[in-house]
């Protein structure tokens, strides 16, 4: 496996993702000055719960396109050389499915952890009220990280079934939309949507007064059962995509 997972590195180097990760994360950053910019100083001592609401609705967008670029990135270079039969002569069909996996794994491992950074040093930076919420933050890194590795391999399987590669980095920004728009919808349906599962597992809620536009924040309950669905998406869509991966290639 762990040469398997090195000529992934070999492979993706020159190809310039982590600047596609750096420049969603560049968005993210400007993004997150620009809605705190007109906050006054009661408005920050709701500063933590105010990012652990908002980013995960921007992940709707953000963390759909990344999975969409890695997975295309990582897996045009053998449709292009249509490399993938010769590539199964020295490695085995489902541990090139699983050293991608891995690889592209530490992309979105290292978007979610930026997306830490920023509110983390936004945070100190700008003196939020009250104490860091670590327990919460590292939840939101879990979360965060869970629903995106399951889009990701979703990406992933696409990307490598399909040769033409707008195919998977069409429906990665249309899920993203879909994700977005789904978190209007009742949460019995939002859990029937993959991109929905950042609003889904989120830990804060909102409410906002039309009558004088204030907007109060509240720490919700985790829902349980929709990571255990999430986590049943994910084993599902990987072993259903190495399986048509696997038999594609034979």
């Amino acid at each position: 496996m762990s040469a398997a997972i090195w000529m992934e590195v070999l492979k993706a180097k020159g190809r310039k993702i982590w600047l596609v990760v750096a420049v969603m994360m560049a968005v993210q950053l400007l993004w997150a000055g620009w809605a705190i910019s007109n906050k006054d100083a009661d408005d920050l001592i709701q500063g933590w719960m105010f990012f652990l609401y908002q980013f995960p609705m921007l992940n709707c967008i953000i963390m759909p396109v990344i999975a969409a670029v890695v997975a295309s990135r990582l897996s045009d270079v053998e449709h292009k050389g249509q490399t993938f039969k010769l590539l199964e002569t020295i490695i085995p069909a489902q541990r090139i499915f699983a050293a991608k996996f891995i690889w592209g794994s530490i992309y979105m491992l290292g978007a979610a952890l930026g997306q830490l950074a920023i509110m983390i040093g936004m945070g100190f930076a700008l003196q939020f009220g009250g104490p860091v919420p670590w327990g919460a933050l590292a939840g939101y890194l879990f979360f965060t990280l869970v629903v995106s590795l399951t889009i990701y391999i979703f990406q992933q399987g696409v990307s490598m079934l399909v040769a033409n590669q707008m195919v998977p980095m069409t429906l990665g920004l249309v899920g993203g939309f879909i994700g977005l728009f789904s978190m209007f919808f009742p949460q019995g349906l939002q859990k029937l949507i993959l991109w929905s599962y950042y609003g889904v597992l989120m830990q804060v809620g909102m409410n906002w007064d039309e009558a004088t536009r204030a907007t109060d924040f509240y720490w919700t309950a985790i829902d349980w059962s929709g990571l255990g669905l999430i986590l049943v998406f994910f084993v599902l869509i990987y072993g259903i995509g190495r399986i048509l991966f696997v038999r594609k290639e034979v």
